[in-house]
């Protein structure tokens, strides 16, 4: 049973790096942007991150830092595509390739590095409970302020009048532009706050999840929250689910492993992947269903003058 407990533990942590990303990538999306360069934003802001605590011992200032690197480069790219009007895929992809290639150099002095020893969290009482108390209930704030973030987005989204008008830029653009709304100024805050919440995951990554450096540590994370906010329809409650089904997943092989079950631990590695391909192949025996949920101008330019 404690093992079990355990395993549910480490799927809500595993989760969270995916459901902040996603999260991030969602509200870009309802905007009408796609950023391909989730990974490498991701990986700049592990190393950003994981930098900053190293010299200042604050993981808090790890996360802010982490969430600025994520922010900088959301905005090079929002700048690039909704002001130059450049290739939103060529463009993300290219972020990517760069995120990748300029963490690798900038963690090369800090591959050997150390953080200071991370403070112990719980919450009072309910960690005491029998089996799940100290599975559930000693995790990260981070974990809990993950499901708080989705709520919110919920209501943002479906509740409010700004939701309503950052859905209507992703869905009509034309139409928000010519009730007055400044598409080019929303979309870019949108791709600047999915930017903010990348680097958040990616610092959570170094900071929290494994507190080392390692080149490319990111491990293809990027990708499946990007996967996620398809399979999520781009809604935030299935965002959330999601991404802690495909920690789950993650964290499922080392609980193998650590069982005795014989299977070859390349075999087990790929599990996430493996469950991120089956899903999107399932999702698109239906495209009728994909495109019905799917924000109208997603991945269009928006050209103010036409």
């Amino acid at each position: 049973m404690d093992a079990y407990a355990l395993l549910l533990g480490s799927t809500l942590t595993a989760g969270t790096i995916l459901a902040l990303a996603a999260l991030g990538l969602l509200i870009n999306e309802r905007a009408g942007i796609v950023n391909l360069g989730a990974e490498g934003m991701m990986l700049c802001a592990a190393i950003a991150g994981f930098a900053t605590v190293v010299h200042s011992g604050s993981t808090w200032l790890g996360f802010v830092a982490g969430m600025a690197a994520g922010a900088a480069l959301a905005l090079v790219f929002g700048w690039l595509v909704i002001w130059l009007n450049t290739n939103q895929y060529a463009t993300g992809l290219a972020l990517s390739l760069f995120g990748v290639g300029f963490s690798a150099f900038v963690g090369i002095n800090y591959v050997q590095a150390k953080m200071p020893a991370s403070p112990k969290y719980g919450i009072p009482v309910l960690d005491d409970l029998p089996v799940v108390g100290k599975a559930l209930f000693t995790l990260h704030p981070l974990v809990y302020g993950t499901m708080v973030l989705a709520a919110v987005m919920v209501y943002f989204l479906y509740r409010t009048r700004a939701g309503l008008v950052l859905r209507s830029v992703g869905e009509s653009p034309a139409s928000a532009h010519a009730l007055g709304y400044p598409v080019r100024r929303i979309r870019l805050m949108a791709v600047v706050f999915g930017g903010a919440l990348c680097g958040l995951a990616g610092a959570f990554i170094s900071v929290v999840y494994t507190p080392l450096w390692v080149e490319n540590m990111v491990s293809g994370r990027g990708w499946i929250a990007l996967a996620l906010t398809t399979f999520a329809t781009w809604r935030p409650a299935r965002v959330l689910l999601g991404a802690y089904l495909f920690g789950g997943v993650t964290m499922l092989q080392f609980h193998l492993q650590a069982t005795g079950v014989q299977v070859a631990s390349q075999l087990l590695s790929m599990l996430p992947y493996v469950a991120t391909i089956v899903v999107l192949a399932i999702m698109s025996r239906n495209p009728t269903w994909i495109r019905v949920n799917m924000p109208a101008s997603l991945g269009k330019p928006f050209y103010p003058g036409s």
